[in-house]
């Protein structure tokens, strides 16, 4: 063979060699398909599956491993499987952080879908910041914060507390009484109340907090009945409504006389706390299991296929399972799993959820919402007997302080808990 064709046929050669090596890399990296096997990308689910608020958060990972079977039975995202890596926070705020830290820095997973309390939430907020890594928080919140490394799916308090407490001024009555677990959601949550409450000319009669997996409500119940209130605002927080709403009850306070309006009870709380206990009471949330949309109904009846007929949905699961298909539908958008890419372009991105149309606003990574108040029927659903109708623009602080007071007022709750985000000795 002469000189020149043993050149040409090197030189093929490395042509070749070259372009399967890019087909690897290009196969492995971005999905496209071809003969090498595509890792599954990881993504990060954290919630309590112990300790008090394993009770309601539970619920939530199963509905967002669901979402991401739906997606994985489409197909997957760039050619690639959805991998679910599940921690459990054991409801500790410290322990939240240390399975944020080890998700992000040992199990490499791409994004972290959880928390419940804000607390947890608080706690692992400095975790994604330092790591410049993304959450998708899926629950109602007291609001004074905005991070580029959160995705706030759930309330801000203009789209529950402050829509909600206007309702019961016009509805139930003037004089309400606080009820509330003893930490930041609460604290702040009723603060905000209580600021509301005074530019109506309405009354606080009474305010009082149990610690976290507190079961011990006898002394709140007493407290309730001398107070005399028109409504109780309630922001107890996991299996101790269980036995806030038991001892209400023993106490003889019913809805007929003195009605609940709760920030943090939905369909799984009201199952496990008791329909008879619960119907008539209220609450206040973006999304009930009785929102009459198509996407609710194909929601509601794939969960239930999957985990059983008695099974039932909720706000929380519901934030959870849509803030999936937000981060999907942006990956697909911008071609890439890159954190920052898609920290940078999912407020470009809008999803029909079972409650309807949701987008994430630009300027503070909350997601636009339809607020509404519903009823605890005797079936343990809600009806809505409120909506605001049309979408909700997020506003994470309220309008009765600066942002400076706001903050200098979480400050000062930290400070008082020694360092954490909640009270763990009274």
């Amino acid at each position: 063979m002469k000189k020149k064709n043993i050149i040409a046929l090197i030189a093929v050669l490395i042509l070749l060699l070259g372009l399967a090596f890019w087909h690897y890399i290009h196969t492995k990296e971005i999905g496209i398909y071809g003969f090498v096997p595509k890792e599954p990308i990881k993504v990060g689910i954290l919630h309590s599956l112990s300790g008090t608020m394993a009770l309601s958060e539970k619920p939530v990972v199963d509905a967002t491993l669901m979402a991401i079977e739906e997606i994985n039975a489409k197909g997957g995202l760039l050619g690639r499987k959805v991998e679910a890596v599940v921690a459990d926070g054991c409801s500790d705020e410290l322990i939240f952080a240390r399975e944020a830290k080890r998700l992000i820095a040992e199990e490499k997973v791409n994004v972290v879908f959880g928390c419940w309390t804000s607390a947890s939430r608080k706690a692992v907020k400095p975790v994604f910041e330092k790591y410049k890594h993304l959450l998708f928080y899926p629950v109602q919140y007291e609001g004074l914060e905005e991070s580029p490394n959160i995705i706030y799916t759930g309330a801000a308090p203009n789209q529950q507390i402050i829509p909600a407490v206007k309702w019961c001024f016009d509805n139930l009555g003037k004089r309400f009484f606080l009820a509330g677990s003893d930490y930041v959601f609460p604290h702040v949550a009723n603060r905000i109340i209580k600021d509301q409450v005074t530019a109506l000319k309405g009354e606080i009669v009474g305010e009082e907090y149990m610690l976290l997996g507190n079961k011990n409500a006898k002394g709140l119940a007493d407290k309730i009945i001398e107070a005399k209130p028109d409504v109780i605002l309630n922001t107890i927080n996991g299996d101790s409504n269980i036995y806030f709403f038991k001892e209400l009850r023993r106490a003889g306070i019913t809805p007929d006389k003195i009605p609940v309006m709760s920030f943090s009870i939905a369909e799984s709380e009201v199952r496990d706390i008791g329909t008879g206990i619960m119907a008539g009471d209220y609450a206040a949330w973006n999304y009930f299991q009785s929102v009459d949309t198509e996407q609710n109904k194909r929601f509601v009846g794939n969960f239930k296929r999957k985990f059983g007929p008695d099974q039932v949905t909720s706000d929380p699961m519901e934030a959870g399972y849509f803030g999936v298909y937000l981060w999907a539908e942006t990956v697909k958008y911008i071609g890439s799993f890159k954190t920052d890419k898609v920290r940078n372009s999912v407020s470009r991105q809008s999803f029909m959820a079972p409650e309807g149309m949701v987008y994430v606003d630009h300027g503070n990574h909350h997601t636009w919402k339809i607020v509404r108040i519903g009823k605890v029927n005797k079936a343990g659903q809600f009806d809505i007997v409120w909506s605001s109708e049309k979408l909700v623009r997020p506003a994470p602080y309220p309008p009765y302080r600066t942002k400076s007071e706001w903050n200098n007022f979480l400050k000062k709750l930290y400070q008082t808990w020694g360092g954490k985000w909640a009270n763990t000795v009274k």
